[in-house]
């Protein structure tokens, strides 16, 4: 089939374009990239050098919003980019007003929200849902099915095992007055979070900390100390050799 790139769209030299691929208005696509097929650019979205997309991936989406919504505003966002050297996988969606960096794998199934900004080098796993108003640092791991909730931050060297999960709403969805209280979860330099563990509201789990897996953590976690359990309770340091620094 057909694709469809607007006249005012830019593709550098060397770009290779699957089949039935839409690039709409002001889009700009650096050299040497590889399009797949179905795959949806949004206006004004900006692809650097060497980057692959997969098929029936969708970059620089507008944000959608319910009357019920709790998070997303209506508003002019920047536009979606795409640093140099990237790979989005098939089926993964990037939004309008994210920005990510070189060199980072966004796998497929993922989605990514507005007011997004994700360091080089970062891989964003399979199925991975990132919220909208989110930082997250380089050389970062966020590994298959986690979910990382809107207001939230996690600096470089982060880990986040399989089926993670961080909230924001202590409020559980209810009264007018949680809207002054939601912030995510934030994790300090080299913190790891081990699979399906939860983290509530508002939490820091700080620097080179470790969250065994299946761990429900409602206080705030030292840096360099392990927790683990329902509820999350110090167990011991973590072993010197482990230290991001160390690595």
């Amino acid at each position: 089939m057909p694709n469809h790139i607007h006249p005012t769209a830019s593709i550098g030299t060397r770009t290779d374009v699957g089949f039935n691929a839409v690039i709409l208005e002001n889009a700009v696509i650096g050299e040497g990239c590889r399009i797949g097929h179905g795959v949806v650019i949004h206006p004004d979205t900006v692809i650097g050098r060497g980057v692959r997309i997969d098929d029936n991936a969708v970059v620089g989406k507008s944000p959608m919003r319910s009357s019920l919504s709790a998070m997303t505003q209506q508003r002019k966002l920047d536009p979606c980019v795409i640093g140099d050297g990237c790979i989005l996988g098939s089926m993964a969606v990037v939004y309008r007003g994210c920005r990510i960096g070189r060199g980072v794998m966004v796998a497929d199934f993922a989605s990514i929200r507005e007011d997004v900004e994700i360091g080089e080098l970062t891989i964003v796993g399979r199925g991975v849902a990132v919220e909208n108003k989110v930082k997250i640092g380089r050389k970062c791991k966020l590994e298959t099915g986690s979910y990382i909730t809107a207001l939230s931050g996690i600096e470089d060297g982060c880990f986040v095992a399989p089926e993670v999960t961080f909230t924001n709403d202590n409020f559980v969805g209810r009264t007018a007055e949680r809207f002054k209280f939601h912030k995510g979860v934030t994790l300090r330099r080299g913190a790891r979070v081990g699979a399906n563990s939860t983290i509530l509201p508002r939490l820091t789990v700080g620097a080179d900390a470790l969250v065994a897996a299946g761990s429900l953590v409602r206080r705030n976690v030292p840096a360099r100390k392990i927790v683990a359990g329902a509820p999350a309770k110090i167990w011991r340091d973590v072993p010197k050799e482990q230290l991001l620094d160390n690595q």
